[in-house]
This record gives structure tokens, sequence and C-alpha cells, in this order.
């Protein structure tokens, strides 16, 4: 594992967690624009889960298990 690794690393757990954090604003934006406000305790549970997702991301960057393998063999072989 290098520092570049590492570096690369925290960097794409902050992109993932501002992307959801706008996400969550764009769908609370919306929700008022409708008239339909939500609750502050529902807006603390989503920031709750996004900063779990960020913590389980961050545990899996150090302890160098992927979260989800994309490139690399699964163990699924589909042809001969």
């Amino acid at each position: 594992m290098s520092i570049g690794g590492i570096l690369l690393g925290v960097i794409n757990i902050g992109i993932v967690v501002l992307i959801l954090l706008m996400l969550g604003a764009l769908v609370l934006m919306f929700c008022n624009w409708l008239n339909f406000p939500i609750s502050p305790q529902v807006q603390k549970l989503y920031i709750g889960i996004v900063a779990l997702v960020a913590l389980y991301m961050l545990v899996a960057l150090i302890l160098g298990i992927p979260s989800i393998r994309i490139v690399g063999d699964a163990g699924l072989r589909l042809i001969g």
C-alpha cells in the first residue's frame, strides 16, 4: 500500500461523500419546492447514513478490502 494509493482513496471517499450530500440537498430543495417539508430528524439521519458509508469506505481502504470488485478475477468463470 503506497502513500499515493491512500491519498487517492481518501480523495475518492471525499468525492463520494460530497456527491451523496449534494444529492440529499437537491432532494431537500425539490421537496421544499413542492411544499413537502422534510423534518430535521430525517435530515440528520441521512447525514448519519452518509457518515457510515464514509466510515465503511475508510475502513475498507485501511484494511485493503475491496468494497466492490469491478476489475479482476472474482472467482466466477462463465466461459471454459
